[in-house]
């Protein structure tokens, strides 16, 4: 959907700007959900400050935007003529902006940097409308993070494998402790906070596990397909039973605080396990999902503004070319305990400071494998419509206890709309 700047600049009244520009040096704006973070905040840093120590004229005003309602404010910083000079997207989210021509074509620019992107992973992701839109950050497979003793506490020896063990697991671990009638510890977690992608996201963790999808390979919407029907089912039993947290909000805090016995995510939950309480820190593990094919694909990218300033675009891109550089990419695969795009940065180095990197090989190689996308196939350019009205739709069916084939069914007829 194409947007006005007149509109976006009303909806942007009100938002505190970012810091201005200081006279004595230029100031490159670079807004990110991952500020701060453990590990991905770590990296972002490590760049930041060797791009300001060769570029000593140079200062990158690095700045948190929480990643709920990320696309929603950065949608209105463009459309407004106020983009970032370094630009920070999710994957699933940026064909938006290269559909309103938002972003610049980085073909000319790989093309004279000498940038070799071949085995690059998930990079044909970026390619949109005939060009190159953006460059790949990270391509990956959800793996499972538990609680060791939670489970051996519910006589579970070993993770589950399976939809079947995992469901048995979560009943056995959901448990009101102290027995005044509040449970204490939950089997698993899902996102239910705001309707936006975090509910599609974890919802087709179970989809795929039953077979379905959101599309199929042709772009056909298949919502209400017999597979992705009881995939929903496996996610809303979870959920109608009562093993997950009310409101599914900081689920990876729950995790590491031990009141979550499994959480299934991506890499970056290992940022969080970094965090836990010592007392609590050597129960935490990793194994494989139970829930095959892993949710994975493409999760964030790095680009540039078309409307960016010529000068700042020429720094902005040195700035991208050293984040995918053989340097930085190896570190990326260190802080950030996940295997980096660039073929080659996972190194001995990275495999010492992270014992579990097989796992997140596998589970990558394993969605590579299965064609998974969080992004359905013919819908890119409408994502964000469809992961909302999804949202809704699956809100309502757990608030007023609707069947789950008429929800569906909704949701499928909203999305070939879309179309």
């Amino acid at each position: 959907m194409k947007l006005s700047r007149t509109f976006a600049a009303l909806l942007l009244a009100g938002i505190v700007a970012l810091p201005g520009l200081a006279a004595a040096e230029t100031r490159l704006n670079f807004v990110s959900w991952q500020k701060g973070e453990k590990g991905y905040g770590d990296w972002w840093q490590a760049v930041i400050d060797e791009f300001e120590t060769t570029h000593p004229d140079v200062k990158i005003d690095f700045t948190l935007m929480p990643r709920d309602g990320y696309s929603d404010a950065m949608i209105t910083q463009f459309a407004a003529g106020s983009a970032p000079d370094i630009v920070h997207l999710t994957s699933f989210e940026y064909v938006t902006f290269a559909e309103n021509g938002w972003l610049e074509d980085l073909g000319p620019w790989i093309e004279k940097s000498g940038m070799d992107l071949n085995g690059w992973a998930g990079q044909s992701v970026c390619e949109w409308d005939g060009k190159t839109q953006c460059i790949m950050m990270l391509y990956f497979g959800y793996i499972m993070a538990y609680n060791e003793q939670i489970l051996a506490e519910a006589g579970i020896a070993e993770p589950p494998k399976t939809w079947e063990e995992f469901l048995a697991a979560a009943r056995a671990t959901t448990i009101d402790r102290d027995g005044d009638g509040i449970k204490d510890v939950y089997g698993t977690g899902v996102h239910m906070v705001s309707a936006n992608s975090g509910w599609t996201n974890d919802m087709l963790i179970y989809v795929l596990s039953a077979g379905g999808r959101w599309t199929n390979n042709e772009g056909k919407v298949t919502v209400n397909t017999p597979e992705t029907i009881e995939g929903i089912n496996r996610w809303r039993t979870l959920v109608d039973e009562g093993l997950v947290p009310p409101g599914g909000a900081e689920l990876d805090q729950l995790f590491i605080e031990g009141k979550v016995a499994m959480r299934l995510n991506g890499p970056w939950i290992n940022a969080f396990l970094q965090k836990a309480d010592p007392a609590i820190q050597p129960h935490l593990k990793y194994a494989a999902s139970p829930m095959q094919p892993p949710l994975g694909g493409a999760s964030n990218v790095l680009t540039l503004a078309a409307e960016t300033p010529q000068e700042k675009k020429e720094l902005a891109w040195e700035f991208i070319q050293l984040a995918t550089s053989q340097k930085f990419q190896e570190l990326y695969s260190e802080l950030g305990a996940s295997p980096a795009p660039r073929p080659g940065a996972v190194g001995p180095a990275s495999f010492e400071k992270v014992p579990h990197m097989q796992l997140l090989i596998d589970a990558t190689n394993a969605a590579s494998a299965a064609g998974v996308d969080r992004m359905p196939k013919g819908l890119e350019a409408q994502n964000n419509e469809f992961t909302k009205l999804a949202a809704e739709q699956f809100q309502r069916m757990i608030i007023e206890k609707l069947p789950t084939e008429a929800v569906a069914a909704t949701v499928q007829a909203e999305a070939e709309a879309l179309q």
